[in-house]
């Protein structure tokens, strides 16, 4: 998948044109119901996205202005307006969804080239602008398989799925003792080595399968193991 921040906005837009009608599907009891995410509704899931989107504002607006915008306010202040907006009707929560997408969108639009070589600071530290589209494609995407409907990793487009791989893995085999595993995708002779090759176990299995469980948001069923035995536990993902 591209890097180029204003080609992935093609992929945002499709993303969000379908997580925008998984919501539209959804009334009060359904945005009360539970989703993928422990102790989260599907309704703090789609109010999660809205303010993701207004944090990566202010993150596009610092790179293209040079303030010093921190993501969110803070780390409460983020808590208590996913909190608050959770319980929402269902019209309220596809207008909040709307209307940031669209600030989004702006935000974007008004970078000029050389904002996109900045560095701006993210939640959980330093982040490249030229990220933040495939941040925002990530979170709409991950996301959208949270609210537990009828989305699956298996909707993710190929290229999505690829790269949303190799970074789980790049983050996995950054910790201090991360478990070794070779992972092989289906059809390909491609593999991601995670920790050390030696006597690891080979996990196989389709690119978005792969990735789901790598993110923990699947159980690995379609997956193989070789040698025969249990799947590897992945630590725990941002």
């Amino acid at each position: 998948m591209t890097t180029d921040p204003l080609l992935l906005m093609g992929e945002v837009d499709a993303a969000t044109s379908r997580l925008l009608r998984t919501a539209a599907s959804f009334d009060t009891a359904d945005l009360a119901a539970a989703s993928l995410l422990p102790g989260w509704t599907r309704g703090h899931v789609l109010a999660h996205v809205a303010r993701n989107a207004d944090g990566f504002v202010n993150l596009l607006t610092a790179a293209r202005t040079g303030a010093a915008l921190p993501m969110y306010a803070s780390l409460d202040a983020r808590t208590a307006d996913i909190e608050a907006g959770s319980s929402r009707p269902p019209a309220a929560h596809l207008d909040d969804l709307r209307r940031t997408a669209d600030l989004f969108s702006e935000a974007v639009a008004a970078m000029p080239a050389d904002a996109w070589a900045a560095t701006v600071q993210a939640r959980k530290g330093p982040w490249p602008a030229a990220l933040l589209v495939w941040g925002r494609l990530r979170e709409i995407e991950v996301h959208h398989l949270d609210l537990a409907a009828d989305y699956r990793a298996t909707d993710w487009s190929e290229t999505f799925a690829h790269r949303l791989l190799r970074e789980a893995a790049s983050h996995h085999g950054m910790r201090p003792t991360p478990p070794s595993m070779v992972l092989r995708l289906d059809g390909s002779e491609h593999e991601v080595v995670i920790g050390e090759r030696v006597d690891a176990p080979i996990v196989a299995g389709p690119a978005p399968d792969l990735a789901a469980w790598l993110i923990g948001r699947a159980d690995g069923a379609p997956l193989s193991v070789t040698p025969d035995g249990p799947l590897p536990t992945p630590p725990e993902w941002i």
